[in-house]
């Protein structure tokens, strides 16, 4: 990537983010993409689906896949607490607006992430593949991971839910 492109980069990705944990690590997801933050409900399993996907929930009559993010990222599974919530976010896949929910530990809060803030994603460090990284924050000595969410939340990989 030239350094044009990594300015480009670093501008574009600037602006609010929701920042919630998983194990011991901090994540952001652009507050644009963020639909509403729930409680856990109960969610309906679906057979023949990836691993990482819980199922689907009837939210408010509208059906919507969830898939936990800790799994998503390989990183060991928890028993849900009362901390434990859904983000519902909205993502963009095939032109066509979708709403996919994503199991975290806690919701932290929202921070203004300005240019200054944002470091270049790493190549290695991460339990997250570098595929799904927009960059990192470094707010107050605190590193926070923030998210592709379109591409995490891939619709490739939650076919046959909608």
């Amino acid at each position: 990537m030239s350094e044009k492109d990594q300015i480009t980069t670093v501008i574009d990705n600037q602006g609010k983010y929701l920042t919630f944990s998983l194990e011991e690590e901090e994540y952001g997801i652009a507050i644009v993409k963020v639909k509403e933050i729930t409680q856990m409900m109960s969610i309906t399993p679906v057979p023949h689906t990836p691993h990482f996907v819980k199922g689907v929930v009837n939210l408010r009559g509208k059906v919507i896949p969830v898939i936990d993010l800790r799994i998503r990222f390989n990183m060991n599974e928890a028993h849900y607490t009362d901390r434990t919530c859904i983000i519902v976010v909205e993502i963009i896949s095939d032109e066509e607006v979708i709403q996919v929910g994503n199991v975290v530990d806690s919701v932290t809060e929202v921070l203004n992430v300005t240019e200054e803030n944002i470091e270049e994603t790493p190549t290695f460090g991460t339990k997250v593949d570098t595929e799904y990284i927009l960059g990192l924050a470094n707010i107050d000595g605190k590193v926070k991971i923030l998210l592709d969410i379109d591409h995490v939340a891939n619709i490739n990989a939650l076919q046959g839910l909608m």
